[in-house]
């Protein structure tokens, strides 16, 4: 079992920096998949990026729409996983997830693979 608390979500203005936080606890030890997903209202969840939990593999975006804009990466002396999300765009603005594999151990961007989830921040960005 791994059980993940996301932080850092918030309101700000478009062009404006976010950095979320994932804390993983339980079953920490296992190399597995680790991704970020959002979902906006009205929309489909969707995967923003992926990296392994001992950030040997990835980070890999999923959506074009936050190259250059969004890094991931994790710290595995914390057991943190990081979302840091530069010039945000209302287009942004979303529930944003954390989520770990059961067993899959490569970065990946199918929601499917993923059986562990956080209860989510939110993510507003104003014009």
């Amino acid at each position: 079992q791994v059980q993940l608390v996301e932080s850092g979500g918030g309101s700000v203005q478009a062009g404006g920096s976010l950095r979320l936080s994932c804390a993983a606890s339980g079953s920490t030890f296992s190399r597995r998949a680790m991704g970020w997903f959002r979902q906006a209202p009205g929309k489909e969840r969707e995967a923003v990026g992926s990296i392994t939990s001992d950030g040997s593999d990835g980070p890999v975006l999923c959506t074009d729409s936050v190259n250059g804009r969004f890094t991931i990466s994790k710290d595995k002396t914390k057991n943190t996983l990081y979302l840091q999300m530069n010039n945000l765009k209302p287009e942004d603005t979303a529930m944003y997830y954390c989520a770990a594999a059961r067993t899959y151990v490569r970065p990946s961007c199918l929601d499917y693979d993923y059986g562990y989830w956080g209860q989510g921040t939110q993510v507003t960005v104003s014009s």
